[in-house]
């Protein structure tokens, strides 16, 4: 058993049989799973001989009768200038990438990233043949989620082979779109590279408009107080980061793609295509790079406004509290200055025979006498400390 092969089944990928061969020939294997979270709700995987999305060998830009199986495919390939074979695999088994290694000379490296999946976007030559990985993206709005899909490309001097682990990206636009241009499919695998290219590129658009609408409600939201836009904010810029680490390393790719242009002889008008989809991908990672700044601003933005809000309320609260105390010291003064009569007239009001002053004439005039003087020195004091 080759090296790949012996990492992928210690990677769970490959389970063996006694016997050392991988699955012992069974006709229907066991679905095989890719360690993607966004496989989690995929069907299992169809029997091998459905793993072939689409297979078919190119002459010239034509399309000649579609093969029955891999091994015809490989039979058509007499190695004439002009002939390729694009062959798509949706989740395919390490068996069925196996022929295809053995077929096309594909690297153990990149054959083990095709069957565990789950890798970042790069591209890595391995002599005459490319690996591309790219990452496919689609917003979910009710959710605010993006959605990332995962695909594999292995570009030879005959053949492309495609592999994906989930549902999207559909290449069957793709296809369609390159038989019908037959002048830019004779340009040979490389065209077909770039068509792949420009379609993920180009699925990134609806993307940063569901983001840039999200990010606008947001705005609203936050300069509108709403208080739940916190965590809001949050969630979506891990959506924005996700995002950019899809979209980030596309920029190396392409400059990886126009260094070699010279060296492997690149055709002009492919060169021109290849440096479109690299201005479309450098527009995108540049509105996610500002997507992922706005947000830090906006939540920056939001915590102030939640910080003056809350300074605000307890300016309110201090200013009820000092309205209140004011309050207070008036009912109290008022109280003290009628206190002072009342405990007077209250001491002459007991029924005691020794009472001072009881049988004296000036008794009563003292009395109230005593209550306005008691009362005007409360007053006088209390409005002097301001209480009144």
């Amino acid at each position: 058993m080759s090296d790949w092969r012996a990492r992928a089944s210690r990677a769970g990928k490959w389970p063996l049989r006694p016997s050392g061969h991988p699955r012992g020939g069974d006709p229907d294997p066991a679905p095989e799973r890719s360690m993607d979270p966004w496989n989690d709700t995929e069907p299992p995987r169809e029997p091998l001989e459905r793993s072939l999305v689409d297979a078919a060998v190119y002459r010239g830009g034509r399309r000649l009768d579609v093969p029955a199986d891999l091994a015809e495919i490989y039979a058509r390939l007499p190695g004439e200038p002009g002939t390729m074979a694009w062959i798509g695999l949706y989740r395919p088994s390490p068996e069925q990438l196996g022929q295809a290694a053995e077929r096309f000379g594909l690297h153990e490296l990149a054959l083990e990233d095709a069957i565990v999946a789950h890798q970042r976007p790069k591209l890595e030559r391995y002599g005459t043949t490319l690996f591309v990985v790219l990452r496919s993206a689609r917003y979910l709005d009710e959710t605010e989620e993006v959605d990332f899909g995962e695909i594999h490309i292995f570009v030879g001097p005959e053949f492309v082979l495609t592999v994906r682990h989930s549902q999207a990206p559909d290449l069957g636009a793709v296809r369609k779109r390159l038989e019908n241009d037959r002048d830019l499919l004779a340009l040979g695998p490389e065209a077909v590279l770039y068509a792949i290219l420009d379609a993920v590129v180009d699925g990134y658009a609806p993307v940063v408009a569901g983001l840039q609408n999200d990010i606008d409600e947001i705005e609203s939201e936050v300069f509108g107080g709403d208080p739940n836009v916190s965590r809001r904010i949050y969630a979506l810029s891990r959506e924005v980061v996700d995002f950019q680490r899809a979209t980030r390393p596309l920029l190396t790719i392409m400059r990886g793609l126009e260094a070699g242009f010279a060296k492997y002889g690149t055709s002009e008008e492919l060169q021109r295509y290849l440096r479109d989809v690299a201005d479309h991908a450098t527009t995108v990672a540049e509105r996610v790079d500002g997507f992922r700044q706005m947000l830090g601003d906006i939540l920056t933005v939001n915590a102030t406004l939640v910080t003056q809000a809350q300074n605000e309320e307890m300016k309110a609260l201090a200013e009820a509290g000092h309205a209140q105390n004011n309050e207070i010291k008036k009912i109290s003064s008022w109280a003290a200055i009628l206190f002072a009569p009342t405990l007077i007239g209250t001491v002459y009001g007991m029924n005691f025979d020794h009472m001072p002053e009881l049988h004296w004439t000036l008794g009563y005039p003292f009395a109230v006498a005593l209550m306005a003087l008691v009362c005007v020195s409360l007053y006088v004091v209390f409005k002097h400390r301001d209480w009144l």
